[in-house]
């Protein structure tokens, strides 16, 4: 899928987003440490497309898949125009961060961070690959998860960590097992019953 086409694709309402969230709360999302590999260095690209860096036809390696989102405040209204500020390490567990020590190899055609905004209607689509599972230490291994900053004006900046479905490491990770149940859920992503490859995601801010 081109760029263009995935611009046209981007009609959330239609996408089961809704159906999808429909028993959430409106709990705030739990924040989560930023961790160590967020970007130090300006990128040119930075677009909802992080499987590819540019106009080239290269693609990054792993499986590919689409995170639809929503930013809603304590109501469950729609956040217009927040940014939505996500990095992640990429199909084989590698941050592009020079402080990633990790053996694993740099992917030269995964972008690895984006800036989006949540729109008129405070939804969010970016397109990415699944994350690997990397060592924290010699003892711990962290699950698939993908790192969220969400700011807007007149609301809490929040960080926090979106987790993926069903993952038997998010039984034992350290951070997500801080959390309480409840809380847990609020991270863990719902997979598309629909959409092969799609993840929903919903974000809960407070006002400042």
């Amino acid at each position: 899928m081109n760029r263009r086409h995935f611009l046209k694709a981007g009609v959330i309402a239609g996408l089961g987003f809704t159906d999808a969230s429909a028993n959430r709360s409106y709990h705030p999302t739990p924040a989560e440490v930023k961790g160590p590999f967020y970007p130090l260095a300006g990128q040119k690209d930075k677009d909802f497309d992080l499987t590819r860096i540019g106009d080239t036809n290269k693609t990054a390696s792993g499986q590919h898949i689409t995170v639809i989102g929503c930013v809603l405040n304590a109501n469950g209204e729609p956040v217009e125009e927040a940014m939505v500020d996500i990095w992640q390490a990429n199909a084989a567990g590698k941050y592009a961060h020079s402080f990633d020590s990790n053996p694993a190899p740099v992917d030269s055609n995964f972008q690895g961070w984006a800036i989006v905004s949540s729109g008129k209607r405070g939804e969010f689509k970016f397109k990415t690959v699944y994350p690997g599972a990397y060592p924290a230490s010699h003892n711990w291994t962290r699950p698939p998860h993908i790192h969220f900053k969400i700011f807007k004006q007149g609301y809490k900046e929040l960080i926090t960590q979106m987790y993926f479905p069903n993952h038997p490491l998010n039984d034992i990770d350290r951070l997500l097992q801080a959390k309480t149940l409840e809380q847990q859920q609020l991270m863990i992503a719902e997979k598309s019953i629909g959409l092969p490859h799609t993840y929903h995601y919903q974000v809960v801010i407070q006002k400042a």
